[in-house]
């Protein structure tokens, strides 16, 4: 029958019938097989603050079933707490699932958090803070399921804990402890009240270690609270003692927000030790116990009144510089115009007063016969020539305002004196009206009346400024306008890619919520716009108005001298240390572009940039040096290329010593080596006056010298003064770089700096000795001036000091020095050095403007070169 079957049927209908058999037993196989793997799922109603005790395994699945009432007007935190009591569950973790209406929230027990180099730190203990989701009816009842299960053949015991945080929403100016780990993250929720717009939130603990992190996050799902994904959204820094983060209302469209504080796996991001562990394949280390109680607290930040009164103050402080300067001019014009009133209108004067004044410099002795003829003709002179006479003796006092009163015809005597004098000039002198372009200064040091004697001016044992003042005033005038321009030249090239640059830094910090890029003082930072610390900005602003001010101030002392030099004044001709403006204006300029930079550095503070704060403190320095120099060195001064190729190179290592100097001895080495080097070359070019020569010789010659004035006979120094300035500048240049090789500061930026302003102080000091000691006086104003920037230099100084964030060390260890506002809740400590240093820089200025203004009625070949 079968084989009729199969013959009636044919062979494709045996095919079919083999094909649906073998379908049939797959079938009952995959149902077999489906029915050994089937979990058994339990649902258990469960209830808050219980401890549940189970076991799970991958043949059951246990689902935890939780309900609440969520309050619009209140919000509560729900917790969950797991812990793995069985042995070896690394190898079979549990899965946790928080399904929630709008959030799921999954984790694995034992947690594994990887730090440095993949290392893997296993937590068997996990709590997590579940996401709230805002409900928009009054009063709402949520449901929210927990799902454990494992693919783990065995059973794994673990305990399960749901809780109410009831602390879970912040108060304002009140503070809050908790203790945080690194599976056990903390988060908390705060709402701004009515009539706030910003808010400072402080975390703060007494635990340097373990190394925690701040972040503030917007109210949404899910909150990210763990080491690995903190960093994922919102603002965050890390933090070892405190930590401090400004908020602002329009940047949180829901007016509230979260506070997650997340405990790191390691320290290193903080500034800590880096455990040595044997690093084998996935091998899971033990982190110890690295739990830390902190506490926060959210304050109301200043509102906009305070912003308001802080920019008064600044304004105010620097607007009465100018007023003050205002003032003074004021009375030194009518002390002048008293002056001229006195010379129109003289008393009698004794003759032995007529004397003392035909013996001044500048006015021509007038013989007894002669008397009559002068005081006939001096009701005829031209009253032009007799006011130009009276307003150069006003401006530069060669005559004494009580000894001109006594005598009306000696006055007249006087002044036709200089009249038959300035025309003599007048004759003479026309070929000085020369334009400045068709005269170089090297035409002067090649013309023999000149070069046959300049080796010996420049040599003798005592020199006058007249011997170092021999080139035609317009030349020098010339060369040293040259360094404003190259200094504004350089500060426009420089501030404008620097400019480009901390706007990107802010840029980045604002988008990326990584608030250790910039090491602010976050105690004391506020927001201005896209600006974290507008205070640290506008504190620089002393700096640019000082700055124009001493422009204002030398630019009127300019036009002064220049109209008296265009009425052949002897006084200004003659008398006094060469005028010559070009560095003042030079310095005025940095002190702007120090302030315009030091700004810009206080965008972003960071160690990359340090470079824009010091720059053009080193320009301020060495300018200063310059300008003490040429006083009395006229002729022989730094032309403004080579300063500035010097500043260049000083500026080119302190980039080096950022980058490669910490802690590279081999740095350090070949800087001490040029520093030795360079102070020994400066100091030759000092003490013999330029007349010596780098060559091939140089060797031969130095030997020379100590066979002939140590060896075979003892003799001193022929330029004693000199070289005792000489061996303590070289005492203390030596000095610091044995300082500088034996400890390596971090800070090469700074040390560099300091080097700087050691030797302007020392040639300051050391010039301020000597004039006293030439029989020199200082001035009343030079003196109140000195006295006041010392005064103002020593309490900026403590500021300074005061140290409230450094980049030397990570940005968790700066915040350590943070401190809060002293001044109008708006300035902390740093923002009063920039307000006292830029009042002292101007003060400094004021001091090398005015400090030899007792020279101006002195014949120069009876000042002292020192």
């Amino acid at each position: 029958m079968v084989l009729r079957s199969c013959c009636k049927f044919g062979p494709v209908s045996v095919l079919f019938r083999l094909g649906y058999v073998a379908l049939l037993l797959l079938c009952v196989t995959h149902l077999r097989c489906a029915r050994a793997e089937t979990k058994t799922v339990v649902q258990k109603d469960a209830e808050f603050d219980v401890t549940y005790n189970d076991t799970v395994t991958s043949d059951n699945q246990t689902i935890y079933a939780f309900n609440h009432t969520v309050s619009r007007n209140k919000t509560e935190g729900v917790r969950v707490t797991v812990d793995v009591l069985s042995e070896g569950a690394e190898s079979s973790p549990i899965l946790f699932v928080v399904r929630q209406k709008q959030a799921v929230l999954s984790f694995q027990v034992p947690l594994i958090l990887r730090g440095l180099y993949q290392r893997k730190y296993p937590y068997a203990h996990v709590g997590r803070t579940l996401c709230q989701p805002p409900t928009r009816t009054l009063s709402e009842t949520q449901y929210f399921f927990v799902d454990v299960s494992t693919l783990s053949s065995l059973g794994t015991h673990y305990q399960l804990r749901i809780s109410r945080v009831e602390s879970f929403t912040l108060h304002t100016d009140k503070k809050f402890s908790f203790t945080a780990s690194p599976s056990q993250p903390q988060y908390f929720k705060y709402v701004f009240p009515d009539g706030v717009d910003t808010a400072i939130v402080k975390v703060n603990s007494e635990m340097t270690f373990p190394c925690s992190v701040m972040s503030i996050q917007d109210i949404q799902c899910p909150v990210y609270d763990l080491d690995n994904n903190v960093a994922f959204i919102g603002m965050y820094q890390t933090m070892t003692k405190t930590a401090a983060i400004t908020v602002q209302r329009k940047d949180f469209p829901s007016n509230s927000f979260y506070v997650v504080v997340v405990v790191k796996t390691e320290d290193e991001a903080c500034g800590g030790p880096l455990r040595f562990y044997p690093l084998r394949p996935d091998e899971l280390i033990d982190a110890g116990n690295r739990s830390k109680t902190l506490d926060v607290v959210v304050s109301p930040a200043i509102s906009s009144d305070v912003y308001v009164m802080g920019m008064l103050f600044c304004l105010g402080i620097f607007l009465s510089f100018y007023l003050l300067t205002f003032l003074v001019a004021c009375v030194e014009n009518k002390r002048m115009h008293r002056r001229r009133e006195g010379l129109l209108n003289p008393a009698d004067m004794s003759p032995a007063e007529t004397a003392s004044l035909l013996g001044k410099p500048g006015v021509t002795p007038v013989s007894p016969y002669e008397y009559g003829s002068f005081a006939d003709n001096a009701s005829t002179l031209s009253s032009e020539a007799i006011t130009d006479s009276i307003a150069s003796d006003a401006n530069y006092g060669y005559m004494g305002q009580e000894t001109l009163k006594r005598r009306p015809f000696l006055t007249a005597i006087h002044h036709v004196a200089i009249c038959i004098e300035r025309s003599l000039e007048s004759v003479t002198g026309r070929s000085r009206q020369e334009s400045l372009s068709s005269i170089e200064e090297d035409d002067y040091d090649t013309l023999a009346d000149i070069d046959s004697d300049k080796n010996i001016v420049r040599t003798k044992k005592y020199l006058c400024v007249s011997d170092l003042a021999r080139k035609d005033k317009r030349v020098l005038s010339k060369k040293y306008q040259i360094y404003f321009w190259n200094i504004a030249t350089i500060g426009v090239f420089y501030a404008l890619p620097v400019i480009q640059l901390v706007i990107t830094y802010q840029t980045v910090v604002n988008v990326t919520g990584n608030q250790d890029i910039c090491y602010y003082n976050f105690l004391c930072a506020h927001p201005l716009g896209n600006l974290s610390a507008f205070n640290n900005i506008l504190s620089n602003l002393g700096y640019v108005m000082l700055g124009l001010l001493f422009l204002l101030i030398v630019l009127q002392r300019d036009i002064i001298h220049s109209r008296a030099l265009d009425r052949h004044d002897l006084n200004a001709l003659e008398c006094g240390i060469p005028k010559h403006f070009g560095l003042f204006y030079a310095m005025g300029t940095a002190l702007m572009m120090e302030g315009l930079l030091s700004a810009c550095y206080h965008v972003c503070p960071n160690y990359t940039n340090f470079q824009f704060d010091t720059s053009f403190m080193y320009m301020i320095a060495g300018l200063c040096v310059l300008k003490l120099y040429q006083k009395r060195h006229p002729d022989i001064n730094a032309s403004a290329y080579t300063a500035y190729a010097c500043l260049a190179a000083v500026i080119f290592f302190s980039v080096l010593g950022v980058v490669f100097g910490k802690g590279n001895m081999v740095f350090w080495i070949i800087f001490s080596v040029l520093h030795i080097l360079a102070t020994m070359l400066l100091s030759t070019q000092l003490y013999y006056m330029g007349r010596w020569r780098l060559d091939s010789g140089i060797l031969r010659r130095i030997v020379y010298v100590i066979y002939t004035d140590c060896i075979r006979q003892c003799s001193g120094p022929m330029y004693i003064d000199r070289m005792v300035l000489l061996v303590m500048g070289n005492i203390v240049n030596w000095s610091l770089a044995a300082y500088g090789l034996l400890k390596t500061p971090n800070d090469f930026a700074s040390y560099l700096l300091a080097i700087a302003i050691c030797n302007l102080l020392l040639y300051f000091a050391f010039y301020i000795i000597m004039k006293l000691r030439s029989g020199e006086r200082i001035q009343c104003m030079a003196m109140v001036c000195i006295l006041f920037t010392a005064v103002v230099w020593g309490f900026a100084l403590f500021f300074f000091f005061q140290g409230l964030s450094t980049w030397q060390k990570t940005p968790a260890e700066s915040r350590e020095h943070n401190r809060d506002c002293i001044v109008l809740s708006f300035f902390d400590d740093h923002d009063i050095w920039h307000f006292l240093s830029s009042i002292a820089m101007f003060g400094s200025f004021l001091v090398l403007l005015t400090m030899d203004d007792d020279l101006d009625d002195v014949q120069r070949d009876k000042i002292f070169v020192f």
